[in-house]
């Protein structure tokens, strides 16, 4: 790729345009927010003796939404640093900035002319070949262009980010029939490399693809829910997970939305299109009340749902249509709801749903899967060029566990056919066309490859070698070794991969075995290791249950078996003679972190949520990870500095003790857990190719194992010093005498026990402490509760 993004410029820093801003920042762009100057002053500006020619005044609008970034839930930015990286300004004043900037993100008002008279402004004061693209969520992208030069029109196109930015995947990117096809591979492939989103290639219509198809589904829900008199929250408890969406499901999602978002956005299409799609956008009478009302959802308190707070504890209760009153929530349980949660993947889950006629559930399911398999089918060719484009963006946008084809697939294209004719409905022709040659599916795979299915033939997905596929590459290659575990597998070009899949990836005897297999297979017969998966998250640590379950047995021998083989094993990556690569993603806690920091290095997602969190159940680190957190703090700091030693030290036990978990990689690298020879994958799908692109650059720069030195620790006076904090906030009354024990065995492992500061000693003393420190508090009846609780409830105790 030649074109290189140094600096870009925002204009418009609304909600969207400020989480554009915010993701640029993240990914080490550099920003220029603008926004248009107020035409009135506030009467706080008047008190403060202030004038529309105030710079404070005239920038206000960006640099509130700055501001706000820090505030925002869940969080636009990974780290604090981005905002340095965000500048401010107005669309009348600044507009020079738009000469220094390599691309140009239009994020204004949803209304052509507005649109179209920013443009014209953009282009008199862009650079020659500076890309300029409009977020816009449905208008015309050619309209927008039409009146520009040449110049500007070959370098314009639309770049379609979905809400939050930094953490939905899609980007609809829309070319017009003037940008130039380099500019639009560049644009791809920035999306892709530098944003980390997945990319589809959408053509310029209404709401383009993702929320074309999505709005429709959830129109076509409403309409079925009050045809079948059902209620906001039946409809809910059985269009979220079961079917494979997101746990918001269909209510719950148009409040997190907002209503008068979607209003818009299902208007767009209804003022574009004709006949029957025109009478499915047309919103509800009860909804256009609701928006009258202002009942938004999230942003004012309350829509399809409202909270009520009821002593010390909420309920949340649901809108009834009907009366425009809130009531009790309910659930829809029945033999096909029972049946589908037996099942195993959405496909299989929607199956036994939709197969179940006569259900009320499965009917449900059916009547609003039915139309808009259909109506994806027809849009084929019109909104994008392919099933495949349109299928990610559902996937990538919607959170929707399967496209439309692959559900069709799932539930039998012959079947869901045949009853779609028996219900008088029409079938696309392509798709008559595609039964008629003997196809059964719209996907197959062959030789290992996935096709799918185009203008009579299979054709085969375009493979992004970026992209390392497990599955695929285990249903090709088999495994080198497997057990309950854990696999070890072939990535090739002379790398291993240690793939987790227990249970949540929980680490227990048999992921450890297999650790200790795959460092000797590696030794032997390959240039060195990636330990990662792709899973829903890496690792969530040690089996909590098994240990549980030992310890009140009173089986502390093999307790502490367990814990002195996962120190080993995490001993035996840390030396091993081939480099060893940790690619963690999602939630990597506790001992899913002491796996990653003793490897040779970390390349982490840029989702890596880090931390050592054992505090919570009543328990430090037992792998290692104490330790390792440690090193890696006192590796970089002057030699012989006793403060600096006891700053490590008070680090890593407030991140320790608190059970510190880190929002993003970028905060995990400022908690410790990342150093400067640690990386950052900005797009998942890339992480496993730039964890093994890692190991080859390790093992062509002539790999050697680190050597075994001596720690300096501070000792008892760094002890004390470590407690005292603790205790500080016990007689605050903000931490139980249970958590200052926790604290001080925590403080005497990373001091490294009654010793003078700055006294060498070795590793495996350390780990001696860690282990009897962790069989002590584990056979704690306060740990056990801590631990019980967590497994009960899936959030900490405090007793």
């Amino acid at each position: 790729m030649t074109r290189k993004i140094r600096r870009a410029a925002v204009l418009g820093s609304g909600v969207m345009g400020s989480g554009i801003a915010a993701h640029l920042a993240n990914v080490g762009i550099e920003t220029w927010m603008l926004d248009i100057v107020p035409r009135e002053l506030t009467d706080k500006e008047q008190a403060k003796g202030l004038s529309l020619e105030d710079k404070a005044v005239r920038n206000k609008f960006a640099d509130t939404s700055k501001k706000a970034l820090l505030k925002q839930k869940p969080s636009p930015i990974t780290s604090r640093g981005s905002l340095d990286l965000i500048h401010t300004g107005n669309m009348t004043d600044d507009l020079d900035v738009l000469g220094k900037v390599d691309w140009i993100i239009e994020v204004v008002v949803e209304n052509l002319q507005v649109k179209k008279q920013v443009f014209q402004n953009v282009d008199k004061y862009r650079k020659a070949g500076a890309i300029v693209s409009s977020n816009t969520s449905g208008i015309s992208i050619e309209k927008m262009a039409e009146d520009c030069s040449e110049d500007f029109k070959q370098h314009f196109l639309g770049t379609h980010f979905f809400n939050p930015p930094r953490y939905l995947k899609l980007l609809e990117v829309i070319p017009t029939k003037w940008t130039d096809q380099q500019v639009l591979r560049e644009m791809k492939q920035i999306g892709e490399d530098i944003l980390g989103k997945g990319v589809v290639e959408a053509k310029d219509t209404p709401n383009f693809i993702a929320n074309r198809i999505g709005t429709y589904g959830l129109l076509v829900t409403v309409r079925e829910m009050r045809k079948q008199g059902l209620s906001i929250g039946e409809v809910d408890s059985i269009t979220g997970p079961m079917i494979g969406r997101p746990k918001s499901a269909t209510f719950r999602t148009l409040d997190v939305v907002g209503l008068d978002t979607f209003i818009h956005v299902a208007k767009n299409v209804y003022d574009q299109v004709e006949g029957h799609e025109k009478q499915v956008f047309e919103i509800p009478e009860f909804i256009q009340t609701m928006n009258e009302k202002g009942w938004l959802g999230q942003k004012s308190g309350q829509g399809f749902y409202l909270k009520k707070k009821q002593g010390g504890s909420s309920t949340i209760y649901e809108l009834n249509p009907d009366t425009l009153e809130y009531q009790e929530r309910k659930k829809l349980k029945t033999k096909a709801t029972e049946q589908a949660k037996q099942e195993k993947g959405p496909g299989r889950k929607m199956k036994a749903l939709i197969y179940s006629a006569g259900d009320p559930a499965g009917d449900l399911i059916w009547s609003i899967t039915k139309p808009v398999l259909l109506y994806a089918a027809r849009l084929t060719g019109e909104i994008a060029d392919d099933i495949v484009s349109i299928d990610e963006a559902m996937k990538w946008g919607f959170g929707w566990g399967l496209g439309p084809f692959e559900m069709w697939d799932a539930i039998g294209v012959g079947k869901a056919v045949e009853r779609m004719k028996a219900d008088g409905e029409t079938i696309p022709e392509w798709i008559e066309q595609m039964i008629a040659t003997g196809a059964e599916s719209f996907y197959k795979k062959e030789a290992g490859n996935l096709l799918y299915y185009q203008d009579g033939e299979y054709r085969q997905k375009q493979a992004n070698q970026k992209e390392i596929n497990i599955k695929a590459l285990k249903d090709r290659k088999g495994v080198i070794k497997k057990n309950t575990g854990a696999s070890l597998i072939d990535l090739g070009d002379g790398v291993a991969g240690l793939e987790f899949h227990s249970k949540s990836n929980a680490i227990g005897l048999d992921i450890i075995q297999m650790i200790n297999y795959s460092v000797e297979e590696v030794e032997k017969n390959f240039q060195g290791l990636v330990i990662g998966n792709q899973g829903k998250n890496f690792c969530v640590g040690a089996n909590l249950a098994m240990m549980l379950m030992e310890a009140q047995d009173d089986n502390f021998f093999e307790i502490e078996m367990v814990v002195k083989h996962f120190q080993n094993a995490m001993m035996k990556v840390k030396y091993a003679e081939k480099p060893v690569v940790a690619a963690p993603f999602g939630m990597t806690l506790g001992g899913g972190a002491e796996v990653c920091l003793p490897a040779s290095s970390i390349q982490a997602a840029q989702e890596t949520y880090i931390g050592l969190v054992e505090a919570g159940v009543g328990l430090i680190p037992g792998g290692g990870g104490n330790k390792e957190l440690y090193i890696k703090q006192v590796r970089d700091l002057p030699q012989g500095i006793d403060f600096d030693l006891q700053k490590a030290a008070n680090k890593v036990f407030e991140t320790i003790a608190t059970a510190k978990v880190s929002t993003s990689a970028a905060e995990g690298r400022e908690n410790g857990f990342l150093n400067n020879r640690d990386a950052i994958s900005v797009n998942t799908d890339h992480l496993l190719h730039d964890a093994k692109q890692k190991v080859l650059a390790l093992s062509k720069a002539g790999y050697q194992p680190p050597k075994r030195e001596k720690i300096p620790v501070v000792g008892e006076a760094g002890y004390a010093a470590m407690l005292l904090g603790a205790k500080s906030l016990a007689f605050g009354g903000y931490a139980s005498e249970h958590d200052v024990k926790i604290a001080e065995k925590l403080a005497f492992v990373l001091a490294g026990g009654r010793l003078k500061s700055g006294t060498l000693v070795d590793e495996q003393y350390l780990l001696d402490l860690e282990r009897e420190a962790f069989l002590s508090l584990i056979g704690e009846r306060k740990t056990q509760e801590r631990m019980q609780h967590m497994l009960l409830k899936g959030k900490p105790l405090r007793n």
